[in-house]
C-alpha cells in the first residue's frame, strides 16, 4: 500500500497537509495560518480569538438548515517527542510519515496524529459539498498538550453550535461521554554544589528503550517511569556505596510517561566495580518485573571524567528520597465503571536547573477531591524532602451524561453502519470538553476517533483501516443531527 492509496483520500490528504506544517504547543502561528488560508480559498466564514483558537463556519446542505449547530472540535498542537539518535527540529522540520504494515507512523518522532487527524476529518467535512450536514462550526483550539490555555481561554459566544463532536479520542468503535480533570505538581529542590572529594570513580548511569506513552492512557499498563527506576538505583548506590550526586536529567512532558532518564554520579574508586555488578543485577530485577510491557528495557553504565563539584550529600539525600518515595502511577480505580483509572499521578520530568532540581508531575483524576488528595500525597512525599511545592489550578472534568442526545445519534448510527454496537465509555485522559461545558453549559457532546497507539511517543501510530470506518461513522453522524426544538 503507498500512501497515494489510503482512504478515506480526503482525510489522508489533509492529513498529510498538516504533517508539513510545524505545530509544536504554544507556537501554532504556522498551523494557523494554514487554517485561515484554508478558510478563505473556501470562502468560509472564519476568525480568531485573542488566545489563537480558530473557529471555521459552514452553512448546512440544503434541506438541512432545520438541523441543530453541530461544532466539530479538535486541537491544533501536537505532542513534539523524538528517539534521541533522531535529528528533527520540530520547529521547522515536516514530520516524516510512512507506511508499516496497516499502521501509520512517523520517522523517529511523534506522529501529530494526536489530534491532526481530528483536524483532518474537520476539514474533509469543510472542504466536501457532498455531505449532509446541518450548519457546521469547526473549532481548532491551542495548546491543548500543555495546559489547555486555548479551551481556558475560550469566551462565551465564540461558537453558536448546540452539539459538539470532540474527534480527539483513540479507540475506534468508542464513544467517550466522560473524562477526567487534572492538575499539575511542580517541587523545587535546593541542591548546592559542593567541592568534589578526591579519590573518587565518576560514572552516568542512563535508563532508556522504555516505551512510555500517554500519562492518562497509558498510566494503568505498568509500563517503567524512567524517573522512578532511576531514583530506585541511585538511592541503593546511595545507601551501599555513599554514592554523590552530581548531575540528573529525565522526561519532557508533563502529560508523558518518561522513557529515558540519567544521572552523572561519583562512588569512592574502591567501589567502582561493586556499582557495576550491582548495576548487573538491578538490570535483571527490572527485566523480570516488566518483562511483558518493556521488552527493551536497558539501563547502562558509563565512566565519567571526574567533575570539580558535586551536590551537597545531605541536599541530594534528601531529593532522592523523595523522589523514590513519591506516588506514581495508578492512585484509584473507579467504583462506578468497572476497569476506569479514577485517579493517578506521573512523575513526568526531572531537571537540573543551576543549584536546583525541579520536578515536574501530573496528577488526574475524574472525582475532584480524589485529584486534590494525590496532588497533597505528592507535595507531602517532596516536602518531606525539602522541596518548595505549587499546585497549579487545574482544569476540570466532563461528568459523563448516559441520556445525552448526541450520544443516542452516535450509537445508532454505529449500529445501523457496522452491525455492531460501540462501547460507551469514559476516559482517564484529558479532553477539553469539561472547559467547554463551563463557558456553554448547554452543550450536548460526544467524542470519538480513529484507533492510536502509542501517543506522545515516537511509538505513535495510527490504525489505518480505523480512520475509514471513523470517517464513514462521523458524516452519517452530521447527516442524522436532530432538528432545532
Amino acid at each position: 500500500m503507498e500512501k497515494k492509496d489510503l482512504q478515506p483520500a480526503s482525510v489522508f490528504r489533509y492529513f498529510e497537509e498538516i504533517c508539513q506544517v510545524p505545530r509544536p504547543s504554544k507556537k501554532e502561528e504556522k498551523i494557523r495560518r494554514y487554517l485561515t488560508d484554508f478558510a478563505r480559498s473556501h470562502g468560509l466564514e472564519h476568525k480568531e480569538d485573542e488566545a489563537g483558537n480558530v473557529l471555521i463556519r459552514k452553512p448546512a446542505s440544503p434541506g438541512k438548515e432545520g438541523l441543530k449547530t453541530t461544532v466539530l472540535q479538535s486541537h491544533m498542537d501536537m505532542v513534539c517527542e523524538k528517539n534521541a539518535d533522531t535529528a528533527h527540529n520540530f520547529d521547522t522540520d515536516p514530520i516524516e510519515t510512512y507506511i508499516d504494515g496497516e499502521w501509520l507512523k512517523a520517522k523517529g518522532t511523534t506522529l501529530g496524529a494526536d489530534n491532526g487527524i481530528g483536524m483532518a476529518a474537520a476539514l474533509a467535512v469543510l472542504d466536501d459539498d457532498g455531505i449532509e450536514h446541518g450548519p457546521i462550526e469547526c473549532l481548532f483550539t491551542v495548546d491543548e498538550e500543555t495546559g489547555l490555555t486555548g479551551a481556558f481561554a475560550l469566551k462565551e459566544g465564540f461558537m453558536n453550535g448546540d452539539i459538539l463532536i470532540n474527534l480527539d479520542s483513540e479507540d475506534e468503535g468508542e464513544l467517550f461521554i466522560g473524562c477526567a480533570g487534572g492538575a499539575g505538581t511542580t517541587s523545587a529542590f535546593f541542591c548546592p554544589n559542593v567541592p568534589a572529594p578526591q579519590g573518587h570513580f565518576f560514572f552516568r548511569v542512563t535508563v532508556k528503550g522504555l516505551t512510555g506513552g500517554h500519562s492518562g492512557d497509558d498510566i494503568n499498563k505498568n509500563r517503567a517511569n524512567a524517573n522512578k527506576l532511576l531514583a530506585r538505583y541511585l538511592t541503593l548506590m546511595m545507601q551501599r556505596y555513599g554514592m554523590l550526586l552530581c548531575d540528573i536529567d529525565g522526561g519532557n512532558l508533563h502529560n508523558a510517561i518518561p522513557r529515558e532518564a540519567w544521572a552523572v554520579c561519583a562512588v569512592p574508586m574502591d567501589c567502582k566495580e561493586a556499582v557495576r555488578v550491582d548495576l548487573n543485577v538491578f538490570l535483571a530485577e527490572a527485566e523480570e518485573e516488566y518483562s511483558a510491557a518493556e521488552p527493551n528495557l536497558a539501563i547502562e553504565l558509563e565512566s565519567e571524567p571526574a567533575r570539580a563539584e558535586t551536590m551537597e550529600p545531605e541536599a541530594a539525600k534528601r531529593f532522592l528520597l523523595a523522589l523514590y518515595a513519591v506516588h506514581n502511577g495508578v492512585y484509584a480505580m473507579s467504583q462506578d465503571i468497572p476497569g476506569l483509572v479514577e485517579t493517578s499521578s506521573n512523575l513526568a520530568s526531572v531537571k537540573r536547573k543551576g543549584e536546583e532540581i525541579i520536578v515536574v508531575t501530573s496528577q488526574r483524576s475524574s472525582i475532584l477531591s480524589s485529584r486534590k488528595d494525590v496532588s497533597q500525597a505528592v507535595r507531602a512525599a517532596f516536602e518531606l524532602g525539602g522541596g518548595k511545592c505549587v499546585t497549579a489550578d487545574g482544569y476540570p472534568g466532563w461528568k459523563p451524561n448516559p441520556s445525552s442526545e448526541i450520544l443516542g445519534v452516535a450509537v445508532e448510527s454505529y449500529k445501523r453502519l457496522f452491525g455492531t454496537e460501540p462501547k460507551v465509555k469514559a476516559i482517564h485522559a484529558g479532553l477539553e470538553c469539561g472547559l467547554f461545558l463551563e463557558k456553554y453549559p448547554s452543550l450536548d457532546m460526544v467524542s470519538f476517533g480513529p484507533t492510536l497507539r502509542g501517543v506522545h511517543s515516537p511509538d505513535e501510530r495510527m490504525l489505518i483501516p480505523s480512520v475509514e470506518k471513523f470517517w464513514k461513522h462521523l458524516v452519517d453522524v452530521l447527516a442524522h443531527i436532530p432538528t432545532k426544538a
